[in-house]
């Protein structure tokens, strides 16, 4: 068995690099792996490497740790690299919640879909461009685990602009879902046959059993005498669609038009416009908190988060099987999703890497859905590939949320001040303004 080297890129996005690594350390084998970590602010680079050591020694493990502001220092003869960053920071994410405030445009979380998930993208591909010619020149034959939103339009981006194969998208939207609806209907998650397919954040629980018994039957009953569990998005998509969602409510909402654009809806459905900044603003406290127990040698909490990151790394290294949901090219893996398209499907890992499985088509109702939400992201690629500006505004046209709540002519105008505001982060090409 060799001792894997691992990068973390963005490794300063330390409260979700916590998790990873108590994964990481949970499993004997990998507890003497080399983690190089990657930030550019030399802050947070410090306090990654300090929690890095604390980790370890909480968990019983000796790695070789190593802290590089240098990118292609840490990814030198890599065998695996995690991409965590985040491009912009905060000042970013308040832009893209503040200027189509201005519009009326209501988001919630905004990182995956709408104006918000445009914008983070394309602040995005530059440094992905970067980090696959990276990975190209000083480790080929790295696995790039990838946990930057916007999941999808990332994958995408990354395997067509970089022509790099070993990549893919990890969320743990999936698990949690399963988890969470386990424990609604009082089912032994253990014990659950479930199968999930779809695009990410907007994948569909396909089949939820226990010892041949469905149960969606017992969920219908706990909707049925339960009026404030009806008072969910992920619940009502789920009533009229007959499969459950694999993202949270306040996600949910923003990929369809008929929520956000209704304050009656808001109310009914009790939706955190702005969530995301208060979520921001927590993890900044965290970080900050994390930092300061760091230097003051106090510790803190060693807690797993249950990531596929890890789990991944453990099953190539030592060829142990298991099954993890992962974002991939499709390719014929979903048939009526678009070949190009990223899906989130179920993938075998052991030693042979990562290995997606085939699901058939989606019932017609979820495929299309997922087709609109696949359409908007190869606009926001497109743009990006072809040194397009008006595909920006084209991707900004199809997306369900955004053209359910503003006229065409406010839809270019917010895309030219989108584009005003974050032109330092855009490629050139892209930075044009176009008036309506």
């Amino acid at each position: 068995m060799i001792i894997p080297k691992v990068v973390l890129v963005g490794a300063g996005s330390v409260v979700f690099t916590q998790g990873l690594l108590a994964d990481l350390f949970t499993f004997p084998e990998l507890r003497t792996a080399h983690i190089a970590l990657h930030d550019i602010d030399p802050e947070r680079l410090a306090t990654a490497e300090a929690a890095t050591r604390y980790i370890a020694g909480q968990r019983g493990a000796a790695p070789k740790v190593t802290a590089h502001a240098d990118r292609r220092a840490a990814l030198a003869d890599a065998d695996f690299v995690i991409n965590l960053v985040q491009i912009g920071m905060v000042e970013a994410t308040r832009t893209d919640f503040e200027v189509p405030a201005r519009y009326g445009l209501r988001q919630t979380i905004g990182d995956t879909l709408g104006i918000g998930g445009i914008f983070r993208a394309l602040r995005t591909f530059p440094f992905l461009k970067a980090l696959g010619e990276d990975i190209a020149a000083v480790c080929p034959g790295a696995w790039l685990l990838n946990y930057t939103n916007p999941m999808a339009m990332n994958v995408q981006y990354l395997t067509e602009a970089t022509g790099l194969r070993r990549v893919v998208g990890l969320c743990h939207s999936v698990h949690w879902t399963v988890h969470d609806l386990c424990r609604l209907v009082n089912a032994p998650v253990d014990e659950v046959n479930f199968l999930a397919g779809g695009v990410n954040h907007q994948a569909w629980v396909l089949r939820f059993e226990h010892d041949g018994e469905d149960l969606y039957r017992r969920l219908d009953a706990l909707i049925a005498d339960d009026p404030e569990l009806r008072r969910r998005v992920r619940v009502d998509i789920y009533r009229r669609l007959g499969f459950y969602p694999t993202e949270t409510s306040e996600h949910s909402s923003e990929y369809l038009p008929w929520y956000l654009r209704h304050r009656s809806e808001i109310e009914r459905l009790r939706l955190p416009v702005g969530a995301y900044l208060d979520i921001v603003d927590e993890n900044l406290v965290a970080y900050e908190k994390t930092r300061d127990a760091l230097a003051a040698g106090t510790g803190m909490p060693v807690e797993g988060t249950m990531e596929y990151a890890p789990q991944i790394i453990h099953s190539i290294t030592t060829g142990t099987p298991r099954t993890v949901y992962g974002n991939v090219p499709n390719r014929g893996l979903i048939e009526n999703l678009p070949a190009h398209g990223i899906v989130e499907v179920p993938c075998l890992v052991d030693g042979s890497g990562v290995q997606p499985t085939r699901i058939g088509p989606l019932p017609p109702q979820l495929a299309a859905l997922n087709r609109a939400y696949l359409s908007m992201n190869d606009l926001v690629v497109r743009a990006a590939l072809e040194d397009e500006p008006r595909h920006i505004r084209h991707a900004a046209m199809v997306d369900p949320a955004t053209s359910a709540a503003l006229r065409v002519e406010q839809i270019w105008e917010l895309c030219d001040d989108m584009v005003r505001a974050h032109a330092d982060r855009l490629e050139p090409a892209l930075r044009a303004t176009l008036g309506t």
